[in-house]
């Protein structure tokens, strides 16, 4: 007999699943398609993807749902293409063109002084399509009923933006020089908001014409993988690669590891002291290496953010 809730096959039932999105699905269309593979309705992502995009998006699968909020906040890296010289209304390759300028006397040294501008702390006025809500309605939605939407700016960090290929061309008989980029930032740092602003200080707009994100947190591609792989194991009767609730958690959290009455106590809501050196956010190991909760440790004793249920033993 197998393990409550557990396939025959032994399939594991939690955890994530980092997933390389393709180009043109919405990070909704993954977690529908991962619900599908992972025969459940408890999938969620963590940190959404724009539909032009690709790269990785993560996935929590029934209890590894319960880790998403940690990773939301996770520093992110990407590589991007910028154009300079066309300006669209979704500040990427797939708004309609706005405005364009003359980008043939934009000089190397102009662009690498932008860029040094637009790193470290900046205020940041998120793209108006972005999906942040305004009195219950998302940005985007708002933009393309015909609103005009303002949103605030709001602090964020480039930690690095680098810049490597440069190719001058011409569009539609319009001088334009694209950028391949790297750039490592914080949560809430929307790509498509820098290559706008590097366009706007240079004075001929920008926009993305590719984005690709290869790290969320401690997952990068080296994790991912395609739905077309996915689906393969699925239809194979192989299990899915779910990255196990305590990996997951170590990925980004410290580690405390307790023994088995620490975890009988943090499961039934006791008492603990705090041990680490007050952290707010820490992975609470028990002695099977199971995870057992997400603990505040900045006090002299020990709160839960999340608990994890003791695993059923085989029967």
């Amino acid at each position: 007999m197998t393990q409550a809730g557990q396939p025959a096959t032994g399939q594991p039932t939690a955890g994530l699943l980092v997933v390389d999105k393709p180009a043109g699905w919405t990070s909704h269309d993954v977690v529908a398609r991962g619900r599908r593979l992972a025969r459940t309705r408890r999938v969620g992502h963590a940190g959404t993807l724009d539909p032009m995009a690709t790269g990785v998006l993560v996935l929590g699968v029934n209890q590894g749902t319960k880790l998403l909020t940690f990773l939301v906040g996770s520093d992110k890296t990407y590589t991007a293409t910028v154009r300079l010289g066309q300006t669209t209304i979704t500040d990427d390759a797939e708004g309609e063109v706005t405005a364009t300028h003359d980008a043939s006397g934009v000089t190397d040294e102009a662009i690498d002084a932008a860029v040094r501008d637009l790193t470290g702390d900046i205020q940041q006025v998120p793209s108006a399509v972005s999906a942040i809500k305004i009195k219950g309605v998302r940005s985007y939605a708002r933009v393309r009923s015909g609103e005009q939407v303002e949103l605030p700016a709001r602090p964020v960090t480039v930690h690095r933006f680098d810049v490597g290929d440069r190719r001058r061309t011409s569009v539609a008989g319009q001088a334009v020089v694209d950028l391949d980029v790297e750039v490592e930032v914080s949560s809430g740092t929307y790509v498509r908001a820098l290559a706008r602003d590097l366009g706007a200080a240079l004075g001929v707009g920008g926009h993305l014409t590719a984005l690709r994100r290869t790290r969320v947190g401690g997952f990068g591609l080296d994790r991912a993988v395609p739905l077309t792989e996915l689906e393969a194991l699925v239809e194979g009767d192989e299990p899915l690669p779910l990255v196990p609730l305590a990996e997951a958690a170590a990925a980004h959290l410290p580690v405390r590891e307790v023994d088995a009455d620490e975890a009988d106590h943090l499961r039934h809501g006791r008492r603990l002291r705090s041990r680490t050196d007050g952290a707010a956010r820490v992975a609470a190991v028990g002695p099977g290496g199971d995870l057992v909760a997400v603990i505040d440790e900045s006090g002299p004793t020990v709160r839960t953010h999340v608990v994890l249920p003791a695993a059923l033993p085989a029967s």
